[in-house]
């Protein structure tokens, strides 16, 4: 069995930004060194307590999507980081020496202007939509059927766009408050770029038993085009149910961080920092869970 590698957290030279998860760094001709840590966040809070081996999967998950999406949509990752042209590239970027635990973990990506919203899809009603539903009968804001029930799915994919907070909480947006904000046409292109997608990978899982619940994609502009950056549909940024016990009203088996979100609410977490330390059972459960995903998703396994 592959020992666990945990790093938390990256200290090279270049760093450029260091957000919930991924440590970002300079790599010159607009090329960005992307390290997934093994940092892991709920209620948009970085948690003490890191989980081994995530990034890998985060990276490598991301990977396999980034390729499996490109026909509907371009995205940043240039190379990664442990292949040979992704050595080549670190090579010849400077005084830049990587572990090869930090390597296994990274991608090799283009700069891209980063469009400051969160853009949501929703295929079912769970989570914070959930919450509000049960309060006022809407999510997002738009009314909603009477009589749902979690987990119920939505007649049609939901566009519930939020703010992008690198600290404190992401808050919601109205559709108008995103034309307001990035103008309508763009608005338009967003929304429909990020159903499209949803729809196509929800589909994709579907056939891998798997559910993507939701998820959340972040866009860039690159040469003024619309691009996909960051990460995107992994256990961090998707909820994913397993198809076969999956039944509304009750709590289906996740591979994702629900369980996390779920344990800290049982701790009586107020969700404001400092959170509490994650138990080691939790720890190697999300961990499981996490390689689960990757190998139902990608039908290989990493370890």
């Amino acid at each position: 069995m592959k020992k666990q590698t945990i790093v938390k957290e990256t200290n090279f030279p270049g760093l450029l930004h260091r957000g919930k998860v991924r440590d970002t760094y300079d790599l010159g001709n607009r090329l960005l060194l992307m390290v997934a840590t093994d940092r892991i966040s709920a209620f948009d809070v970085v948690l003490p307590t890191p989980v081994p081996d995530k990034g890998v999967i985060l990276a490598n998950l991301s990977k396999f999507w980034f390729s499996a999406t490109e026909h509907l949509l371009p995205n940043h990752l240039v190379a990664m980081a442990d292949s040979q042209e992704g050595k080549e590239i670190i090579a010849t970027s400077g005084n830049l020496t990587l572990p090869d635990e930090v390597i296994s973990r990274s991608m090799i990506v283009q700069l891209a202007d980063r469009v400051d919203v969160e853009c949501v899809a929703r295929g079912y009603i769970t989570g914070s939509a959930w919450a509000e539903y049960k309060r006022t009968g809407t999510v997002n804001g738009q009314e909603m059927p009477a009589g749902l029930v979690e987990g119920d799915r939505f007649p049609e994919p939901l566009f519930t766009p939020t703010t992008k907070a690198d600290e404190g909480h992401d808050e919601p947006i109205s559709i108008e408050e995103l034309c307001g904000q990035v103008g309508e046409e763009f608005a338009n292109t967003l929304h429909k770029t990020t159903l499209n997608i949803y729809q196509w990978a929800h589909d994709f899982a579907l056939s891998r038993g798997i559910i993507i619940a939701d998820t959340k994609i972040e866009f860039g502009l690159r040469d003024e085009k619309l691009i996909i950056i960051d990460e995107l549909l992994t256990p961090d940024s998707s909820r994913f149910w397993d198809k076969a016990s999956y039944q509304p009203g009750q709590s289906p088996p996740n591979f994702d961080k629900q369980f996390v979100r779920d344990w800290l609410t049982e701790a009586g977490w107020d969700r404001e920092p400092p959170a509490p330390e994650l138990s080691d059972e939790v720890i190697q459960y999300t961990r499981a869970r996490y390689l689960d995903a990757y190998s139902y998703l990608t039908g290989k396994t990493l370890f």
